[in-house]
């Protein structure tokens, strides 16, 4: 479709609706990475594979969203490419996360439930992120970037923040009332967000299992081509930004799995208190994400992931001092304050990222690359749960921070090798 005409029906408000389904989504997540960490440990296993049990998520990542996402880039329905996977994958979704907690003293039941859940949730994710470049022009995309991660750091705020205190009146509390609120979420966008008519249109007569075989081949197929053109070509931008992709994810990841298992069994102020700390970065990232898309098309997308790294690197530094030197009020408003910026810079990395990868492709290809966006985060977020884990079965969890800084950093240097990615005019 030309230019002028995404142009013209761009509009913010669009986007903002947009959103809704990632507040859905992030409330989901911060949920069950605040809390089936608990859960799983309770049970008495071992923090590793705590950590391995909650790569699943990622497991079916990696494994689905190349191929969904391409499978959505080629479906053609009456309502578009990417809400038919939207409505397939949210009602389950959001039953199975619903019933986490009922199942707690059981970890087969729990398991089985746990898996259902994550392979839902990974049936509409790479549609989701997709539906934003395809409605969003390429000088637009760090904003609109900004604008529902701006929209997921409210559901994660919410997480935090009313869900500990959910949790403290009855841990399946919050658990119910995500679920309810993603589900809503996610029926407004296929409501009130209309996709091109170009993906309204069928272009040729095929069944839908052919359409599923021919993807299924043809994502993995094309996600090999595009990781062996990132390796063999001369210019190794895609390379090195997806692998600084990797490692910053596998330097966060960590943070987010186990810091409310480090509040509980290391700072000694429990996991719902470890919660609501974390709720300070979700906090600072709710507040930053507009203007981080804005820095970034301004200042540039490269200088401004890397400017949010090292505050980062340098505030965890700092963090790593609190438990020899605090206690009591003082730990937990140390905290809070550290984390509330972190959330303020992981917003200039992350509403950057995505628009860096996938202005490195076609309009066409949107949905793959997304697809190979999310394969190095989630491959990432594979490799880290259990790695940490077993640091932290070795060494204790004072270990959690400096892991976090090693791979944070590791990311701010290959990010210094990407040379495109940058907005495109006319595209």
């Amino acid at each position: 479709m030309a230019q002028e005409n995404i142009t013209e029906r761009f509009s913010y408000g669009k986007v903002f609706l947009l959103g809704f389904g990632f507040f859905g989504i992030s409330i989901i997540w911060s949920i069950y990475n605040s809390y089936v960490p608990i859960f799983l440990k309770d049970l008495g296993l071992a923090a590793w594979l705590v950590g391995f049990i909650m790569t699943i998520d990622n497991i079916f990542a990696v494994v689905l969203l190349p191929y969904l996402g391409a499978l959505s880039d080629v479906t053609r329905t009456r309502i578009g490419r990417r809400k038919p996977y939207i409505l397939l994958g949210v009602p389950p979704a959001a039953l199975t996360f619903a019933l986490i907690p009922l199942f707690r003293g059981d970890l087969p039941l729990m398991m089985v439930t746990i898996i259902i859940m994550n392979f839902s949730m990974a049936l509409f994710r790479s549609p989701v992120i997709a539906f934003m470049p395809d409605i969003t022009p390429s000088e637009k995309r760090s904003q609109a970037n900004g604008i529902i991660n701006f929209m997921g750091g409210i559901g994660s705020l919410l997480a935090f923040f009313v869900g500990s205190i959910l949790y403290k009146m009855d841990p399946s509390y919050p658990f119910i009332a995500s679920a309810v609120v993603m589900l809503a979420a996610c029926i407004l966008v296929v409501l009130l967000v209309d996709e091109p008519e170009q993906f309204k249109v069928k272009t040729e007569t095929i069944s839908f299992s052919e359409l599923l075989r021919k993807s299924f081949r043809e994502s993995f197929s094309e996600l090999a081509s595009n990781l062996r053109e990132a390796f063999t070509s001369r210019e190794k931008s895609l390379l090195f930004m997806l692998t600084s992709i990797f490692l910053w994810f596998v330097g966060y990841n960590a943070i987010e799995t186990f810091f409310t298992s480090y509040a509980k069994y290391y700072l000694g102020i429990g996991e719902a208190t470890g919660s609501f700390i974390l709720g300070f970065v979700a906090l600072g990232f709710l507040i930053f994400s507009l203007p981080a898309g804005f820095i970034g098309a301004r200042l540039g997308r490269k200088r401004t992931m890397t400017l949010g790294l090292l505050v980062i690197v340098a505030l965890l530094f700092v963090a790593m001092s609190f438990p020899s030197k605090l206690v009591g009020n003082q730990l937990i408003l140390a905290f809070e304050a550290v984390f509330f910026v972190i959330g303020m810079a992981w917003a200039l990395v992350n509403v950057n990222s995505l628009p860096t990868v996938v202005d490195m492709t076609t309009r066409e290809k949107l949905g793959t690359y997304t697809g190979l966006y999310y394969f190095a985060s989630q491959l990432a977020s594979i490799i880290a749960p259990p790695v940490a884990g077993l640091f932290i079965d070795l060494s204790g969890y004072s270990v959690l921070l400096p892991y976090s800084i090693t791979f944070l950093v590791l990311s701010a240097v290959t990010l210094q090798l990407v040379r495109r990615g940058e907005p495109r005019r006319g595209y």
